[in-house]
């Protein structure tokens, strides 16, 4: 199939992207953009000097944090490809406290994805089951919109301290707090995304045992820090040490895929955490690159999961340091494609259509 064919012919939808603005107040850049907004690089400078290096080696660049991320943002990434539905998954909205979240869900409804020819089909959205809030929080997003789904608790946390927490508490997802909370999300009937390192694949698999009727999402297989090069302290900085990442990657997913519950993103395999140098040398990775760098990952996947229980999703724009979103299509189409036409057809479609409920 050539490639030009692909791009016209391929239904596709993406279950995983980010749409936010730091001029948009509950924003961690707000103030900063506000103030030096007409000024990149001296934005660029100020957070080095003011943000944990963790979080900066972990996003790779500032430049894309730092912008607005909209439907017309994303359009344009897209290049020549069509998707015909995607879906906003939570970026890490500044307003915690209380019903705060919310907030995010509200200011979905003000963006014009149909300017763009794309449609917004549903909303992953943020809660935490350990808030005396959660019950009302979920309440609300409903109540804000039909599209809401499901939310997502990251529970990224490395035990090497130079990689960036993105959550509170190490075993989150273990938490005798959070399983309670959790149990409105099992009684409502909606799915859960799950973040977290390679580390914590355990973790998951144990939420996924407790609760075997509800729907759960592995985002970014698991996200195997220090796979392709340093990254912290110590991970994954001789060749060694990489291989054991991999193997301990592969057979903890292996047992994950076990549960019948849980589905998992071919997503997020391109963020500077996993440790690519192509941002540091000024470049982005050519589509023989990303296929070089994700097969090994995506086969096991499929071999673990199935074609039914694996998702192809973007995470754009947090890839966009080491690679352009038309190419990660084209290279994950590559990858997919030896498997047949009905592997393309629920990898990029179908299998998002049904976990995310989108009938």
């Amino acid at each position: 199939m050539s490639q030009n064919n692909k791009i016209q012919n391929f239904a596709m939808i993406d279950p995983h992207i980010h749409q936010w603005n730091p001029y948009h107040k509950p924003h961690a850049a707000y103030h900063l953009v506000k103030s030096l907004g007409k000024h990149p690089k001296l934005m660029d400078k100020l957070l080095r000097l003011i943000k944990p290096k963790p979080l900066l080696e972990t996003i790779g660049q500032t430049d894309h944090i730092l912008a607005p991320y909209l439907p017309q943002d994303y359009a344009k990434d897209l290049g020549e490809f069509k998707v015909e539905s995607v879906i906003h998954v939570e970026a890490n909205w500044h307003d915690h406290k209380g019903t705060g979240t919310v907030g995010e869900t509200r200011w979905l409804k003000t963006l014009n994805f149909n300017a763009q020819d794309l449609k917004l089909a549903a909303i992953v959205a943020a809660a935490d089951p350990r808030s005396k809030h959660f019950k009302q929080v979920l309440d609300m997003h409903q109540q804000e919109s039909p599209l809401f789904k499901g939310i997502r608790k990251m529970a990224s946390f490395h035990s090497d301290k130079e990689i960036y927490r993105w959550c509170d508490q190490a075993h989150l997802y273990r938490d005798k707090k959070f399983l309670k909370g959790f149990e409105e999300i099992a009684k409502r009937r909606l799915s859960f995304d799950a973040w977290c390192y390679s580390t914590q694949l355990s973790d998951v698999l144990y939420l996924a045992q407790q609760f075997p009727e509800t729907a759960i999402m592995l985002d970014h297989l698991g996200t195997p820090a220090g796979l392709f090069g340093p990254v912290g302290n110590t991970t994954g900085r001789t060749v060694d040490m990489r291989n054991v990442i991999f193997e301990d990657w592969k057979q903890h997913l292996s047992q994950l895929a076990q549960q019948p519950n849980v589905y998992t993103k071919i997503s997020g395999l391109m963020m500077p955490v996993l440790g690519h140098r192509y941002h540091l040398n000024g470049k982005k990775a050519s589509v023989s690159e990303i296929v070089h760098d994700c097969r090994p990952l995506i086969d096991h996947a499929i071999d673990s999961f199935g074609i039914e229980r694996v998702l192809f999703a973007s995470n754009y724009p947090m890839d966009k340091p080491s690679a352009r979103l038309d190419d990660l299509i084209r290279a994950y189409i590559d990858i997919i494609e030896p498997y047949g036409t009905q592997a393309l057809s629920r990898v990029f479609y179908q299998n998002a259509q049904n976990f995310y409920r989108l009938d």
